[in-house]
């Protein structure tokens, strides 16, 4: 596959363009490096890591643009990007919510602090809070037994923790994020 073009229509590189508006350079320098080599489709995991790298999930614009460029069938990139547990479809939120389930942690209550989650936040383990503030996973270790049972929001971890906690814990982090919104205003008008 030397020459990827596809010959099914003769406005391809007004479409190419298009399509690689839609990714980082780094990315397209490295489908344009494999798109000489034999097999050059065995390269899209790897290019799907380096997408999600750059913009935090796969979107379907960025699925198209890969499919494209690579010159795979869209079905075999979606394919591969919903059967890896790795890929995220959607972004996510601000802050990563991780319920440690490990035994200590499960052992100590852990289900009831998902649970709480759950509830507060209106998600279920793997999305994200309409307003785009949390998003919800769950974890087997994060290796403080001492502190279970334990969640993690971002690199923080907190525990001992019992579900009437969740609450004003997740009010703490909704008051960063408002103060982190006037920040950005802030040095917007500047």
């Amino acid at each position: 596959m030397s020459d990827c073009r596809p010959c099914t229509t003769d406005n391809w590189p007004e479409l190419e363009r298009g399509y690689r508006a839609m990714l980082p350079e780094d990315v397209l320098a490295f489908i344009d490096a494999n798109r000489t080599r034999e097999h050059s489709e065995s390269m899209l995991i790897a290019t799907l890591h380096m997408v999600q790298g750059h913009y935090g999930h796969l979107g379907p614009g960025h699925l198209e643009a890969v499919a494209q460029l690579m010159q795979v069938p869209l079905a075999k990139v979606t394919g591969v990007a919903t059967f890896y547990h790795y890929f995220r479809l959607q972004p996510r939120g601000k802050y990563l919510i991780n319920v440690c389930l490990g035994t200590a942690c499960y052992v100590k209550g852990a289900e009831k602090i998902a649970r709480k989650l759950t509830d507060e936040l209106g998600i279920r383990f793997g999305e994200t809070s309409k307003d785009g503030i949390f998003s919800l996973e769950s974890t087997r270790c994060v290796g403080t037994c001492g502190l279970a049972p334990v969640v993690m929001i971002g690199d923080e971890v907190h525990g001992p923790l019992t579900p009437s906690q969740i609450p004003n814990l997740l009010e703490g982090y909704l008051a960063r994020a408002a103060e982190d919104l006037v920040g950005e205003s802030a040095a917007e008008d500047r």
